[in-house]
């Protein structure tokens, strides 16, 4: 789907060495693309990086294929040349010996609200916990109000100096759906 051409691009971004963390994803993208079902990478507003989404029905007639198809390019010329590589020897390698813990959260936002502003949100609630978030499941249709959506996203709790308690599960919980609905305007779907 979508998000799996977003992610073989950033996957293609990082290999380029692009930092990929500081990426803008907007939505929308050249015409050839689903009109809403693109998105567009940027670094700040001019610079564009490539686009990733859901190939236009009358693209697909015309070449004669059955869809849904999904693709992703990435503009050469829009990509910042490479940093000069430092003579300095990389930090050391910092992993836990605390295993990760996954909790997933399902959200019902607006149908206008970017995916990427409320992964962006999760991701700010607790920067030093939240080490990885990615979305599973969108959904529209029974059971979510009409204009509105359903994110679900997987969240990866990396803890570093201890286990974690139910207790700093709840309160890391509560900061993520308090940032996402500040930042978005989404609830917990209940």
């Amino acid at each position: 789907d979508v998000f799996d051409a977003k992610a073989d691009a950033m996957t293609l971004l990082s290999s380029l060495g692009i930092p990929t963390g500081g990426l803008q994803v907007v939505a929308g993208g050249p015409s050839y693309f689903h009109p809403g079902r693109v998105m567009t990478f940027r670094m700040g507003p001019k610079m564009v990086l490539g686009h990733a989404g859901e190939v236009h029905p009358d693209v697909l007639r015309m070449l004669d294929v059955s869809g849904p198809l999904v693709g992703f390019e990435i503009v050469l010329d829009g990509l910042p040349p490479p940093k000069a590589r430092s003579t300095k020897a990389r930090p050391k390698l910092a992993l836990s010996d605390l295993m990760p813990v996954e909790r997933d959260f399902a959200f019902v936002a607006d149908r206008e609200v970017a995916v990427a502003d409320l992964l962006s949100a999760v991701q700010s609630a607790d920067r030093t916990l939240v080490t990885e978030v990615s979305v599973f499941d969108v959904y529209e249709g029974k059971g979510v109000p009409d204009g509105r959506k359903s994110v679900a996203v997987a969240v990866t709790l990396q803890p570093k100096e201890r286990t974690l308690t139910e207790a700093d599960f709840d309160a890391v919980s509560r900061r993520i759906v308090e940032a996402v609905a500040k930042r978005t305007g989404a609830i917990l779907r209940g």
